[in-house]
């Protein structure tokens, strides 16, 4: 299993990549009962739903660590299932049924540009200042969700959207003194601290009677039938339906290349050119595991943001994402001691993870306009329109444009070209409103 894992070249150990795996499964546990009460508004059978959840993160993991052998996890998309519930279903009225056809074919379309690495072609055609963009904008879209989560920042009034949340608050200050747990630790280069900040954190609410025990500890998975290939494959025909599979495609394509950049510069992972070696390997676990996901019954499904705080930890292997899919399995059996983890827990360690990405704008070349605002437009509209593919359409589509109007589009690979050009499709096809 070392060996197959390639421990000695990563540097890294059994103890590790079971820590960072652990890390990061605790980070997106919230998955097995968010994404299935989204999606019931949908009309999707919620309790099926979390079995199918689980599923999809349980195979995309297993796919990632024994195909790609990256410490990415693997579940559905958040984002593209409020998407689906929402826009699709109940906005523009389709069945959910056609909805997750829809994910179908947007599965299909990425095994074949992956198998034809037009995927990878598109992804190393990206210049490093936007690169290295993905990287920050992700950090700081963690640390924002982070600090929402834990109450230290919540919502505010129109013209003042968000605000200091009550910071006498029990919950807001065990989170608080958590995340000053997890910064110590790691600043005395403890292994596992990202790890027990978490469990302290949820320990202490226990304790202070924030957070109740479950019932019990362990519990029958729900029966999959009432949505397990009940996706409408003949219903995503009509023409209307194409400009959903289009805006599913390009939400989880860049949401892909993003999360995949991203956190392979945080895990040290890219070569001297920037690029990730191999990185149609995730590019088809995420691809296979998002044509599995509507089998199953849920939506997209891609690698996780929240892998961060596994490789925060010190995950650097396929072992880190086999570890996330035994626990997600294990879940299926054990969802009340998983879930009893409060999101302000969770939350410290994406505010962490935040900070540590921050090292990625070193890459930046601050006096060259041409570069520094598209990535900044990247960074600046992935928070603050709380969407990591709308932060990254608008840097894809600038980046040539500003280069172009400057007399400098011999700058611009065909790649990006062709990337800008798609960003202005999804921009154009987008439902509005």
């Amino acid at each position: 299993m070392k060996n197959f894992f390639e421990f000695s070249r990563f540097n890294t150990s059994y103890r590790q990549e079971t820590m960072a795996g652990f890390t990061t499964f605790l980070t997106m546990a919230y998955i097995m009962v968010v994404n299935p009460s989204i999606l019931a508004a949908a009309g999707i059978p919620k309790d099926a739903q979390v079995t199918a959840t689980i599923l999809a993160a349980v195979i995309g993991c297993l796919v990632m660590a024994f195909w790609a052998k990256r410490p990415f996890a693997i579940a559905p998309y958040m984002g593209e299932n409020a998407f689906i519930a929402f826009v699709v279903v109940k906005g523009m009225g389709y069945s959910w049924q056609i909805a997750l056809g829809a994910v179908f074919w947007a599965g299909l379309a990425f095994i074949l540009l992956t198998v034809l690495k037009v995927r990878s072609w598109l992804a190393e055609s990206i210049p490093i200042s936007l690169k290295a963009a993905f990287a920050v904008g992700i950090g700081l879209f963690l640390a924002f969700i982070g600090l929402n989560e834990t109450g230290l920042v919540v919502l505010g009034v129109p013209g003042a959207p968000v605000r200091l949340g009550n910071i006498a608050q029990s919950s807001v200050l065990l989170a608080a003194a958590g995340f000053l747990l997890c910064v110590v630790l790691m600043a005395r280069k403890v292994n596992g601290a990202l790890l027990y900040g978490i469990v302290a954190t949820t320990l202490g609410s226990v304790v202070l009677g924030l957070t109740k025990l479950p019932a019990s500890l362990v519990s029958l998975p729900p029966s999959l039938e009432p949505v397990f290939l009940k996706l409408d494959i003949a219903g995503t025909l009509q023409p209307g339906i194409f400009p959903v599979v289009l805006v599913v495609f390009m939400m989880a394509f860049l949401d892909t290349i993003g999360t995949l950049i991203g956190l392979s510069m945080r895990a040290d992972l890219l070569d001297k050119d920037g690029n990730l070696p191999e990185i149609e390997r995730p590019m088809l676990a995420d691809a296979v595991a998002t044509t599995l996901a509507p089998l199953l019954g849920t939506t997209t499904t891609g690698a996780y943001i929240e892998s961060a705080a596994g490789i925060a930890a010190g995950g650097r292997t396929g072992f880190t994402a086999l570890v996330v899919a035994v626990l997600f399995a294990l879940s299926l059996f054990f969802a009340p001691l998983f879930t009893m983890v409060p999101g302000y827990a969770a939350g410290i360690a994406l505010v962490v993870i935040g900070a540590l990405m921050l090292q990625a704008v070193t890459r930046l070349d601050f006096d060259d306009l041409t570069e520094l605002i598209p990535a900044f437009l990247t960074i600046s509209l992935m928070i603050f329109t709380y969407n990591i593919g709308i932060g990254m359409t608008v840097g894809l589509f600038s980046y040539p444009l500003i280069k172009l109007c400057t007399g400098r589009a011999r700058e611009v690979s065909g790649g990006m070209w062709v990337l800008a050009a798609l960003s202005l499709v999804f921009f154009i096809v987008m439902p509005k409103g």
